[in-house]
């Protein structure tokens, strides 16, 4: 690829949806594209891009920025932060709620093990906590993505990453190679298509957000617009989940870590988020 059609990938990317593409990463670039290109009837990546020069398609577009953010995904991904969900956060919550449905909300939920994962010990746990009401959501800028997630089917490959057999039996069937997640567990989440660096004030408030390993794929003024936009999703009480080495360090004031839980941290009394 030459490298103006790798800046100008970068240059798309960063202005959507601030995703970080380095245009020298010529094969992440080329591997991630080969396949839009193909399905989109294009003879090569580089035809493809030219085309998009000429005629500034809003789809073919929108198609290249979503290849691009495709994230990593994995059941029960680190362990640690569901453990914490599981064993102080929801029950905290839950308690706080009176009653009330916990909102819960997978921001960038990819192909969907994230949500899944959280929908899965919510139902594990509801013998400990009566009368819990949840309210599951799952988004992602990527609409392959969500397809695939809605689906809930995954290869076995997939399953074995981080999936314990109790819950593999428990909550999937298999069919042929295949493992499909329950329907029950299926039809507990609502899924949509957000963009999260763009305009999220119609999005509600949670309880709960995930939103790990999102900060260091997007560029920095990008980074800063996206923990806007969670803590204005989060509610006072609420709780947000990064990554456990992700750092907020000069990026907000907005949001304060819990003491001895890498990861977790809760809107600051403090602050108020601009109207």
């Amino acid at each position: 690829m030459k490298l103006e059609d790798r800046e100008l990938v970068s240059q798309l990317c960063a202005a959507r949806a601030g995703v970080k593409v380095d245009a020298e990463k010529s094969y992440l670039i080329e591997s991630r594209l080969g396949p839009v290109a193909r399905r989109e009837g294009f003879g090569s990546v580089c035809d493809m891009l030219t085309i998009l020069r000429e005629r500034r398609e809003d789809k073919l577009a929108w198609a290249i920025v979503e290849a691009m953010a495709q994230s990593e995904s994995a059941f029960f991904r680190d362990r640690e932060p569901f453990a914490l969900f599981r064993d102080e956060v929801l029950p905290t919550v839950a308690r706080m709620r009176g009653g009330e449905p916990v909102r819960i909300w997978s921001a960038a939920c990819a192909s969907g093990q994230e949500v899944y994962s959280l929908a899965m010990i919510i139902e594990d746990q509801r013998a400990e906590l009566p009368g819990l009401k949840v309210e599951l959501f799952g988004t992602d800028i990527a609409e392959r993505q969500l397809e695939k997630a809605q689906s809930g089917i995954y290869t076995q490959f997939e399953v074995q990453r981080g999936l314990p057999i109790r819950q593999l039996v428990r909550y999937f069937e298999q069919t042929d190679d295949m493992w499909r997640i329950s329907p029950r567990i299926r039809q507990m989440i609502r899924w949509r298509r957000v963009n999260l660096v763009a305009d999220l004030s119609t999005a509600g408030r949670f309880d709960m957000i995930f939103c790990r390993y999102v900060l260091s794929a997007l560029i920095e003024p990008m980074r800063v617009r996206l923990l806007d936009n969670l803590t204005r999703a989060l509610s006072p009480d609420g709780f947000l989940f990064l990554g456990d080495q992700e750092s907020l360090a000069g990026l907000t004031d907005g949001l304060n870590p819990v003491n001895g839980r890498p990861g977790l941290y809760a809107r600051n009394p403090a602050f108020r988020v601009a109207a």
